[in-house]
C-alpha cells in the first residue's frame, strides 16, 4: 500500500513537471507571436498587407506555407539586411526589392518571424532567438 501511494505521489510530481515545461514553451510561442505581431504592423504590414495578402506586383503573400518552411533560416536575413532577390511565391515570381530593417534587434527578428510563420494560415511553430542568431552570421 504505502508503495503505491508513493507511486502514485512519484507519478503526479513528474506529470505535473511534463505539463508546466509544456506550458512554458505554450506561454513562449504565445509572447513571441504578440509581440511579433506588434512588430509587423509597424515595420511589415504596409507592404505584407494586415493579413499578409501582399501588395500587388510589389510585396508578395506571406501566406504561402511550403516558401517560409523551405526558407526559414533565410527569413532573418531578409529582414535585416532586405533583398532584391527574385522570390516565386504561390507559383507567381515577385521581382520587387525588400527593404532592409536594420534596426531591429536579434529578438525583435526573431519574434516577428515566429509571428508570420504563425499567422495568415501558417502554423511553423516556435522559431528562437537562438537560432535567429545563427541565421544571421549565415548571411551573404
Amino acid at each position: 500500500m504505502r508503495k503505491n501511494i508513493i507511486l502514485a505521489i512519484f507519478l503526479t510530481v513528474i506529470s505535473a513537471i511534463i505539463y508546466a515545461c509544456q506550458n512554458a514553451s505554450e506561454i513562449e510561442l504565445s509572447t513571441y507571436i504578440s509581440n511579433g505581431k506588434d512588430i509587423y504592423r509597424a515595420n511589415c504590414q504596409n507592404c505584407h498587407g494586415e493579413n499578409g495578402e501582399g501588395l500587388g506586383e510589389l510585396a508578395p503573400p506571406l501566406t504561402d506555407s511550403v516558401f517560409l518552411e523551405k526558407n526559414k533560416s533565410k527569413l532573418a536575413c531578409y529582414i535585416k539586411n532586405g533583398t532584391d532577390q527574385p522570390m516565386t511565391i504561390n507559383g507567381k515570381t515577385y521581382q520587387g526589392k525588400m527593404p532592409a530593417f536594420p534596426k531591429l534587434q536579434t529578438i525583435d527578428i526573431a519574434q516577428v518571424t515566429v509571428y508570420i510563420t504563425n499567422a495568415f494560415g501558417n502554423k511553423q511553430g516556435m522559431y528562437k532567438y537562438e537560432q535567429v542568431a545563427k541565421d544571421l552570421q549565415e548571411c551573404k
